[in-house]
């Protein structure tokens, strides 16, 4: 087992075609070690180099009603009126805690998300 930290694109390219060849490698055998030991190491170079950003609260609000198929009324229920959603949709109003925790408690997205900060568009 020839195993070397993964410093560049080109590393990172030939340690996923390694780990392609020893998908099928069986447990307990030093194929699967060099599996697991590859994993980790593509693993923690992707964290450092493609990280995911964190959607702001309203983006995460829409990509939940998108998953689920809901219109601005379906949020009327959680948010306040129909005004008051599209405001909050449109950010020329922040969440209130109390929207927050309806959002998090009925359409179940992650209260962390939710909690973000982010930019109106209000002067």
């Amino acid at each position: 087992m020839n195993i070397r930290p993964i410093k560049t694109e080109q590393d990172y390219t030939n340690t996923l075609s390694k780990i392609e060849n020893l998908m099928n490698a069986k447990p307990n055998t030093a194929q699967m070690d060099e599996l697991e030991v590859l994993t980790t190491l593509v693993e923690a170079y992707e964290e450092q180099h493609y990280k995911i950003e964190v959607p702001d609260p309203i983006e995460a609000i829409k990509f939940r009603m998108e998953q689920e198929g809901l219109k601005q009324k379906d949020l009327v229920s959680i948010v306040g009126s129909k005004s008051r959603v599209s405001e909050i949709l449109n950010k020329k109003r922040k969440l209130t805690i109390k929207m927050i925790r309806n959002l998090h408690k009925q359409l179940h997205i992650p209260i962390e998300s939710l909690f973000l900060d982010y930019k109106t568009n209000c002067a």
